[in-house]
């Protein structure tokens, strides 16, 4: 037997604990989870150091740096994001159907845990604490598998977990890692039919295009986000400005982060310099169309197809002008990968067609695609931003780690 196999052996044992388990149980695991992650704050700080000193001698961005980075007040954050699911209703139980056939059949439709579920995501440790809680909540054993940027951070969180869950009563491989962050075991994990119900990866391009391309499992797709926001001709221009520059700057290396801005003709000549401005204290480099480089100058880049397709995850952006809300939308369905789109006006007309026909999961009218988020819908953490059209769509919290199932009593019905 592989190692992933015994993982995924380890994972269906544990599996029924955790399935059955009341809610009062699970709360009390979370309640130990949290607890643990606060005594043990030093203890993480120094597995992450290792991690972040592997990152510079690698060469890794400052924004990926960020991502990867945990210190005190994160873990704290960390730990409350897992009080949170204490407080959040219990999906698993809930009745959404309930009716009476012809012939007597009563017929229910509740909802019930997945069974095992797989993350495969990149290099934010946050992520590993989030996945697991959250499956834990929705009844789910879970087989987490995070990038080796993080593997000193993710193998201590673990670690932390496992022991925090046992003390509650429940066996330690309802949470697994897969220590092994080789390419051979991340295929192996995509192709673990039998023991994984789902997977869900979470991180760029590169690995979700890897996970739909060689997974056999049914998977989940999240997370890519080349967002965009387009300034109509009506927009208040100093609104557009705090929406653009706070969908860019304030955390550029996340999936709701703005990676492309489309600006009306109209306005362009007065936006273009005000949003450039504002981007100077963040040095952010600016990407453009021909019209974009003839307003602000020299220091514009050339837009090629590829800029305009690009999830920067950086202080970068892409800019096109248009002639129309006609032209933005279908520069956004060409390029878009479905996630958060927005559009700033003062016009009711122009507000509605835009919901209307652009396709994302969130799509925004005078704020920023930065509230795409569990959190801040009000779903409290999330296991990522689902760019799907199954089940789950948007933010997934509690009720999209759940499935259906139909319980029907008679009294003798035959066929």
């Amino acid at each position: 037997m592989s190692y992933m196999e015994t993982l995924g052996k380890n994972a269906k044992i544990a599996e029924p604990f955790i399935n059955s388990a009341s809610t009062s149980a699970k709360n009390k695991a979370l309640a130990e989870i949290a607890a643990a992650l606060r005594n043990n704050i030093s203890l993480i700080i120094e597995k992450n150091e290792l991690d972040i000193i592997n990152a510079k001698e690698n060469g890794m961005s400052d924004s990926m740096q960020d991502r990867l980075r945990l210190n005190a007040s994160r873990i704290e954050d960390i730990a409350s994001a897992v009080e949170q699911l204490i407080k959040l209703t219990d999906p698993v139980g809930q009745i959404t159907e309930g009716f009476t056939r012809p012939n007597g059949l009563q017929i229910i439709k509740t909802r019930v845990p997945m069974g095992v579920i797989g993350i495969i995501f990149e290099s934010r440790p946050n992520v590993t604490v989030d996945a697991a809680s959250l499956c834990l909540k929705s009844g789910n054993a879970v087989i987490l598998r995070g990038g080796k940027e993080a593997i000193n951070s993710n193998k201590c969180l673990c670690s932390i977990m496992r022991e925090a869950v046992k003390n509650a009563g429940f066996p330690e491989d309802i949470i697994q890692l897969v220590e092994d962050t080789s390419r051979e075991t991340s295929v192996e994990m995509m192709k673990l039919n039998g023991y994984l119900d789902v997977l869900i990866p979470r991180g760029g391009a590169g690995l979700i295009n890897a996970v739909v391309q060689n997974a056999t499992v049914p998977v989940i797709e999240t997370g890519v986000g080349n967002c965009h926001v387009y300034v109509d001709s009506s927009a208040d221009l100093e609104m557009a400005v705090n929406i653009v520059n706070n969908g860019k700057t304030q955390r550029p290396s996340v999936c709701n982060a703005v990676e492309s801005l489309i600006v009306h003709k109209d306005c362009a000549d007065k936006f273009l310099p005000m949003i450039a401005e504002r981007f100077k204290a963040h040095n952010v480099e600016i990407y453009g169309c021909e019209i974009t480089k003839n307003i602000l100058g020299e220091n514009v880049l050339t837009a090629s197809e590829e800029e305009y397709a690009r999830e920067f995850l950086d202080y970068k952006i892409s800019v096109k002008v248009v002639n129309s809300i006609d032209e933005a939308i279908a520069h956004i369905r060409k390029y878009s990968t479905h996630h958060s789109e927005c559009i700033v006006t003062k016009s009711l007309e122009s507000s509605k067609k835009f919901q209307r026909e652009i396709d994302a999961a969130a799509v925004y009218v005078n704020a920023s695609t930065r509230f795409t988020d569990g959190g801040e819908f009000g779903l409290g953490a999330e296991i990522g931003i689902s760019t799907q059209k199954l089940h789950a769509r948007g933010p997934m919290g509690l009720t999209e780690l759940t499935t259906i199932k139909y319980l029907i009593n008679g009294d003798g019905q035959i066929r």
